[in-house]
């Protein structure tokens, strides 16, 4: 049964107070009363991530606020749809992440990595300064959908190119797709280096993926080989 108004609100508030604590026990009531988890994550929780996400972009918050509303979504998704990498017949896809090697920032790893999975995704953080071995090797073990690496240091990028090589050296390239990000990062980036897709920040990243994951939706689009569209290459 659809979350009564009570439930979508409290999960809304929760979200903005940034307390995840809340978050997991409304997730948790929900569960017990056979509440449908999808619509109270979709028009409670997700509205007020969307919500604070417009705040964020006006300026009237600041990131580590939405950073805080994402760990609370993120509680209460774990709750209400539990995963496991073991486990991903029900994800709309798997996405190796990490910061590439020689760079230690997380934020905007982590938004984005907490925006795949509310969005449904089952997502491998690596974790910062990982290395372009690792990615590979993981890469193998997982058999991802997509790698997304994130890079905010223009020195950091050239790593970027080096897994686009790697990949190829190991013979998986062409068996997943590739995402690049990153303050310094660029769309020209993404097409000279032979990324698939050029992700902006975390709405935009998800967006894209969005689209490259669903070959029906490329076929209304009317894109033939090597071609582009919003920065997604097929």
């Amino acid at each position: 049964m659809k979350p009564a108004k009570e439930f979508l609100d409290r999960a809304i508030e929760a979200t903005v107070d940034l307390n995840d604590k809340e978050a997991c026990e409304i997730a948790y009531e929900a569960l017990k009363l056979g509440i449908d988890t999808q619509y109270l994550l979709e028009h409670g929780f997700h509205a007020a991530l969307a919500l604070m996400k417009d705040m964020f972009d006006e300026g009237r918050i600041y990131l580590p606020h939405m950073l805080a509303a994402a760990e609370a979504v993120e509680a209460a998704t774990k709750v209400l749809m539990p995963t496991s990498i073991e486990n991903t017949q029900n994800s709309k896809g798997v996405v190796l992440l990490g910061t590439i090697e020689g760079d230690i920032h997380s934020i905007g790893k982590d938004i984005v990595g907490t925006n795949l999975r509310i969005d449904g995704y089952e997502v491998i953080d690596l974790g910062v300064d990982v290395p372009v071995e690792t990615f590979v090797e993981m890469a193998i073990k997982y058999n991802p959908d997509v790698i997304a690496t994130s890079a905010l240091m223009t020195i950091t990028m050239t790593n970027q190119l080096t897994l686009e090589d790697s990949l190829r050296d190991a013979g998986i390239r062409d068996k997943l797709k590739t995402m690049i990000g990153g303050t310094p990062v660029t769309p020209d980036w993404a097409t000279k280096i032979g990324a698939d897709i050029y992700g902006k920040d975390a709405s935009d990243a998800i967006r894209k993926i969005n689209l490259i994951m669903r070959p029906e939706k490329k076929e209304t689009m009317a894109v033939s080989k090597n071609k582009c569209y919003e920065n997604v290459c097929y």
